[in-house]
C-alpha cells in the first residue's frame, strides 16, 4: 500500500518540503508520496480530523497551535513548545510532535557554528514557529530569550516556557542590544516582501541573525546582516534539519544522507 503524507498549510504552494520528501522517497526506493494540502484555518481541524488516509502530515503557518489541539497523543516537544510541526496517524488516533527545535538547532550549528548555551537569543514574533524556537532555546541552555512581538500580548503568553522577556516593537532596544543571536519566525520576507523591522545595527558584531523564511533564499533580512558582516543562517538549513525526523516518521526509514536535498532546493529556489 502506498504510504501519503504531506505538507499543510495556508498559503503552501511555495514550500519545498515535497521536493525533500520526494527525493529522499525516490532514493529508497519507497512506494510513497508527499503532497502540498493547502487548507483554510476554518477548515483544519476537520481535514485533520478525517485523517484522508495519510500516514502523516508536516504542519507549517498558520496551524502549528491549532495541531496540537486535534491530537490525541502530545509528544514532549509539542507539548513544551505548545505547537506541532509534525502529526502522524496511527491507530485511529493523532499523534502531535514538534520537530522545529531540531531543525533550528541544527542550522545555527551547521551555517554559524553556534551554540546557545548560556547566551541572549531573541525571537521575532510569537506565533507556532516562534513558541517552537523558544522552547528549544531554552533547553539548549540559552540563559535567557527575548520575544519581540506586534502584540504584546502574544509576546508575554511565551513567558511560561521559562526565562523569556516580552518586548513589543516600539521597546524592543534591549532585545537587539543583548542579543547573541536574532531568529525571525514571522512570515515577514516570504516571497520577497518586506522583513521585519529590526535595527540589526545595534546588535553586536558577532551576533548571529538566522530568517527562518527560504524563498528567497535571501531575505532582506539577511541581506541587511550581511552588510553588517554579521554571520547569517538561512530557513533552508532549518526546512532541512525538520525534515529528517519527519521523514522516518512517516516512512519508518532514515532519509539517505547522500542526497543532496540542498543542492535540488537552491536549484528549484534558483540559486
Amino acid at each position: 500500500m502506498t504510504l501519503r503524507a504531506g505538507v499543510v498549510g495556508h498559503p503552501v504552494a511555495h514550500s519545498l518540503s515535497p521536493l525533500i520528501h520526494g527525493a529522499w522517497i525516490a532514493a529508497a526506493g519507497l512506494d510513497a508520496t508527499y503532497e502540498k494540502l493547502d487548507v483554510a484555518p476554518t477548515d483544519f481541524a476537520v481535514f485533520v480530523r478525517s485523517g484522508h488516509g495519510l500516514r502523516g502530515l508536516n504542519v507549517t503557518v498558520p496551524h502549528k497551535e491549532a495541531a496540537l489541539a486535534c491530537a490525541d497523543e502530545v509528544r514532549p516537544a509539542a507539548r513544551r513548545a505548545g505547537a506541532a510541526n509534525l502529526l502522524t496517524f496511527e491507530s485511529g488516533g493523532i499523534t502531535a510532535d514538534n520537530t522545529d527545535g531540531i531543525g533550528l538547532l541544527a542550522a545555527l550549528r551547521e551555517q554559524a557554528g553556534f551554540d546557545p548555551t548560556g547566551k541572549i537569543a531573541t525571537v521575532l514574533g510569537a506565533g507556532g514557529a516562534a513558541r517552537g524556537a523558544v522552547a528549544a532555546l531554552l533547553d539548549a541552555g540559552a540563559s535567557q530569550v527575548w520575544v519581540v512581538n506586534r502584540t504584546l500580548e502574544r509576546a508575554r503568553a511565551l513567558m511560561v516556557l521559562g526565562a523569556v522577556k516580552a518586548a513589543g516593537w516600539s521597546k524592543s532596544t534591549d532585545a537587539f542590544l543583548e542579543a547573541a543571536v536574532i531568529i525571525n519566525a514571522t512570515t515577514l520576507g516570504l516571497g520577497g516582501g518586506p522583513g521585519p523591522h529590526a535595527p540589526l545595527g545595534m546588535t553586536a558584531p558577532d551576533c548571529v541573525v538566522m530568517d527562518m523564511v527560504y524563498k528567497p533564499l535571501r531575505t532582506q533580512l539577511l541581506i541587511e546582516a550581511e552588510r553588517l558582516g554579521r554571520p547569517t543562517v538561512d530557513g533552508l538549513a532549518m526546512l532541512i534539519g525538520q525534515a529528517r525526523p519527519s521523514f522516518e516518521a512517516f516512512y519508518g526509514r532514515t532519509p539517505d544522507a547522500g542526497v543532496d536535498v540542498r543542492g535540488l532546493a537552491l536549484k528549484a529556489l534558483g540559486e
